[in-house]
């Protein structure tokens, strides 16, 4: 957060490079590489349970403005909720059984 304040007051622009060290961008790839890490990684995510993405979402968000005790009461919270779901158990039989998961959103 810092680092954005300060490009933000300052007018300063960095290169991906050091936006990546700072950790204000997660990934760095030249342009020619961009559209497939893109999709890799849309890929990656739309192959999860959409529940499972929404719930841990919003606990990210919710959790982000909370005093550190209480942000682990919440995500503790939302873990096991999420553990109880359908597709936490699926997602379970199916690394056990070495197949690819059927996600049914519940």
């Amino acid at each position: 957060k810092k680092h954005a304040m300060e490009m933000l007051l300052t007018g300063d622009m960095i290169d991906s490079i050091n936006a990546k060290a700072i950790g204000l961008i997660n990934n760095h790839v030249s342009k020619d590489l961009l559209m497939e890490k893109t999709l890799s990684i849309a890929n990656k995510i739309a192959n999860k349970s959409a529940m499972t993405v929404k719930m841990g979402k919003q606990a990210f968000y919710i959790q982000s403005e909370l005093e550190l005790s209480e942000a682990y009461k919440y995500t503790s919270k939302i873990m096991v909720e999420n553990m109880l779901k359908e597709d936490a158990k699926e997602g379970i039989d199916a690394f056990i059984n070495k197949r690819n998961p059927k996600w049914t959103d519940k």
